[in-house]
């Protein structure tokens, strides 16, 4: 479900670039003759990258790390990985109109703190939280 929230998070970001790309007039104007001795070429749609890869979500914890991390210290600890957990669930929540009890979103937040602690070290790493918010694939 974060990994929902941060797709749709670098969706709104990317759209405006999305946005800008525009259809040359003549671009689907002109029909194509069907005694045509060479066919046109199919042109394919360009489609963006997605946008939930390891990078994009690098990019957006290395911006809103600091934020969570109250001790600077480069960690964090249950706390504070809760805490942004909690933000981000709260996030998806408005976000779909779905609600849970105060109760559950904690439990699921201790419950993700255990999944991304990779290395048992009882604090989440960037590299381990990038990790675990792309999906195991960073």
């Amino acid at each position: 479900m974060i990994r929902t929230l941060l797709f749709a998070t670098a969706l709104a970001v990317t759209a405006p670039a999305m946005a800008q790309q525009s259809m040359s007039p003549d671009q689907g104007a002109t029909p194509v003759s069907p005694q045509s001795a060479t066919p046109a070429a199919p042109q394919t749609p360009t489609s963006a990258a997605p946008a939930n890869t390891p990078a994009t979500v690098a990019s957006i914890v290395d911006s809103e790390f600091p934020a969570y991390d109250a001790n600077s210290d480069g960690q964090l600890d249950q706390s504070e990985f809760s805490r942004w957990m909690v933000a981000l669930k709260d996030q998806e929540m408005k976000a779909t109109g779905s609600t849970l009890p105060a109760e559950q979103v904690t439990a699921w937040a201790s419950g993700a703190f255990t999944t991304a602690d990779k290395d048992k070290s009882v604090t989440i790493s960037k590299p381990e939280l990038v990790s675990y918010l792309s999906g195991g694939a960073g």
